[in-house]
């Protein structure tokens, strides 16, 4: 596989003022660079990644593993503190178009419609009016809101917002598509008419999709492949190739053996970094 995306031996830390750093890498006052209370936060620590081309990666970890921050780190909405991340063979150094990225919160502009808030980023291109109509158009469709195009965040489901909200991430064609737990705030049912929805554009448009979750479910059911982070700082602990063959509609993947054992192997591995996770914030809430 040849790395679209690689992260090489990526930390990332934050300085905090007073308290625990809330891992066992901080500096204390007297220490090296250490000056009043201030301690060093490790978020991330030597992380190893390569994404291919056209591939669709979930990451999974505990609560405060990171996984967001790696996400923004990928995004170039946040720098590393060392080593790097390399998009094709050139270091990210910040935000691009070649990227874009799916909050959990679908941070749509109410005053605008629908088909204007996926023109929206086409705006910030240099798009011409007419071509911005056509795209947002062509883009809502491809998510299921024909007939939408003018209604208000307002008038909308959410998860006909999260549609929008992906219709404008995907409108100015980005090499890779990043994802932040999009559909944790939707019920059970709508969250997997939305997964179905996702592998079918993921399949038509050849994107690469990093896609972060807390559902082991959901990254067995979406992922060729899941990372798995350990509990903080976050490390990779092991990354699972998923081989379920295709996700065909009607077909009860969710109950087969196939899916039961990929669940049950992810969920091994989670469960001690979980119950670690939990014993650290029992420790930090002490102090």
């Amino acid at each position: 596989m040849t790395a679209h995306i690689s992260f090489r031996g990526v930390t990332k830390t934050f300085p905090v003022r007073g308290g625990s750093g809330g891992s066992g890498r901080s500096r204390r006052a007297g220490e090296p660079g250490g000056r009043g209370r201030s301690t060093e936060f490790t978020a991330l620590d030597g992380i190893d990644l390569d994404v291919g081309a056209g591939e669709f990666v979930a990451v999974v970890g505990p609560s405060g593993c990171g996984k967001s921050t790696l996400l923004d780190l990928l995004g170039g909405l946040a720098a590393p503190t060392s080593g790097e991340i390399l998009l094709d063979g050139r270091p990210v150094t910040g935000p691009g178009l070649d990227r874009s990225i799916v909050f959990q919160q679908y941070a749509l502009l109410p005053w605008r419609t629908a088909q204007g808030n996926v023109e929206f980023g086409l705006e910030a291109t240099g798009v011409p009016r007419r071509q911005r109509a056509a795209r947002a158009r062509e883009y809502l469709s491809l998510v299921g809101l024909d007939g939408f195009e003018e209604r208000h965040p307002h008038e909308l489901s959410g998860g006909m917002k999260q549609r929008v909200a992906i219709a404008r991430s995907l409108a100015y064609d980005p090499d890779v598509l990043l994802m932040d737990e999009p559909f944790a705030a939707l019920d059970a049912q709508t969250r997997e008419s939305l997964q179905d929805e996702l592998l079918r554009i993921w399949r038509r448009t050849g994107k690469t999709v990093v896609f972060i979750t807390h559902g082991i479910e959901e990254a067995v059911y979406l992922g060729g492949r899941v990372a798995v982070l350990t509990s903080r700082p976050g490390r990779v602990k092991e990354v699972v190739p998923i081989e379920l063959g295709e996700r065909a509609a009607g077909r009860d993947l969710r109950s087969s053996p196939e899916f039961a054992r990929y669940r049950h192997e992810i969920w091994s591995l989670l469960h001690d970094e979980v119950s670690r996770a939990q014993q650290l914030e029992r420790e930090v809430s002490q102090v």
